[in-house]
């Protein structure tokens, strides 16, 4: 008995669409400034630049007067710049032992696991779903943004001690839920690890792009075999990622840790009101 596994070919769009010349140097340059600004932020506070970028490329593009990307194709870009933008913000974050190993191995297994699943996934899902999706993470991780953080930030984070069955569950649907959106979903994961997992700030965000990368592995993958990578916007936003990620990150070595977790929650929550105020009205 033979088993044939068909993926739809995936494609490489360079977008023959939109209301101005393509290769206009505005709307690369555009695409590259939304790519730097989402990554030096996410460097700063360990997410992938998700929770940024996606409503900025959604949003922002059409505005200038260029081409309007679905939620389908956003999807799929911000999978492939989280993928560079958190292995250039690990590397920057390499040297400060912050990035504790049994903590990623624990949820980066498990989340690439269910981002995979989510990336591919996503190509059954119509736009509308997808945007919701992203809304109720986003609302669910701005909620914990302000719930208390009880992780001990003057500890010995070498002898860091957390449940790692809780952290593989959570991880794995984390993994599913932003893999839909192309997202490695940093954005929630550091919450839950301030708030669930009582990880010390530093910790998580360090932690938290080492995981971003691997689940954007999944991610991409299943972007990538779902059919909706675009070569041009993807370039674009690597570039950038890999240049603003290290910058942001040693920004963030000097900040105050209350600083970054402020930071963090301004960002998510001013996401989540951009977005439930378009899917409401």
């Amino acid at each position: 008995m033979y088993f044939i596994l068909i993926f739809e070919k995936p494609k490489f769009d360079f977008i023959q669409r939109g209301e101005k010349p393509l290769m206009d140097i505005g709307w690369i340059l555009t695409l590259f400034a939304i790519g730097f600004v989402g990554s030096l932020i996410s460097g700063m506070v360990g997410i992938g630049g998700s929770i940024i970028k996606y409503p900025m490329l959604l949003y922002i593009p059409p505005a200038l007067g260029f081409v309007a990307f679905s939620a389908q194709e956003v999807s799929a870009i911000s999978a492939v710049q989280v993928f560079f933008a958190t292995l250039a913000g690990m590397f920057a974050f390499r040297k400060g032992g912050y990035i504790n190993k049994p903590l990623v191995i624990s949820m980066g297994i498990a989340i690439v696991i269910g981002s995979f699943i989510g990336g591919y996934g996503s190509k059954f899902l119509p736009n509308e779903a997808i945007n919701l999706t992203y809304a109720i993470l986003a609302l669910i991780a701005a909620i914990m943004m302000f719930l208390p953080k009880k992780g001990d930030e003057n500890s010995d984070f070498t002898k860091l001690q957390f449940n790692k069955p809780l952290a593989a569950i959570l991880a794995t649907v984390i993994g599913v839920l932003s893999g839909i959106v192309g997202a490695a979903g940093a954005f929630i994961t550091v919450p839950v690890m301030l708030v669930v997992l009582k990880i010390p700030t530093r910790v998580a965000i360090a932690s938290s792009l080492a995981i971003t990368f691997i689940s954007s592995i999944g991610s991409t993958v299943g972007k990538f075999m779902g059919g909706h990578m675009l070569l041009i916007p993807s370039i674009a936003m690597v570039v950038a990622s890999t240049v603003a990620s290290p910058i942001g990150a040693k920004i963030s070595k000097k900040l105050n840790t209350k600083v970054l977790q402020w930071i963090l929650a301004a960002l998510i929550v001013a996401t989540v009101i951009k977005i439930w105020l378009d899917i409401l009205t």
